[in-house]
């Protein structure tokens, strides 16, 4: 699930991001949103959407979307040591 501040609603770590970038070496970024991802499993995924409005999200200043996921093996997922991303293997 993506959790995001809705388009028009004040970000103040997006702007804060944003007004790092430059000091970091990057240059023409804009827009900076930043939001959060939670990942759960689910053995039924018809009430995430509930769960969403109900529970992560607050719906009056957040936007979210529920992402199904392919199932997947039993490796860690990325950026969890033991990952191919992260080298660690």
């Amino acid at each position: 699930m993506l959790i995001r501040p809705k388009e028009g609603i004040l970000d103040p770590q997006g702007k804060a991001v944003e007004r790092a970038l430059p000091a970091l070496g990057f240059e023409g970024i804009s827009h900076v949103r930043v939001g959060r991802m939670v990942e759960l499993e689910a053995e039924n995924g018809a009430d995430l959407e509930r769960l969403c409005e109900q529970l992560l999200a607050n719906p009056l200043v957040e936007d979210f979307e529920v992402e199904q996921m392919p199932a997947t093996s039993s490796a860690s997922p990325p950026g969890v040591p033991g990952s191919a991303r992260d080298g660690s293997e």
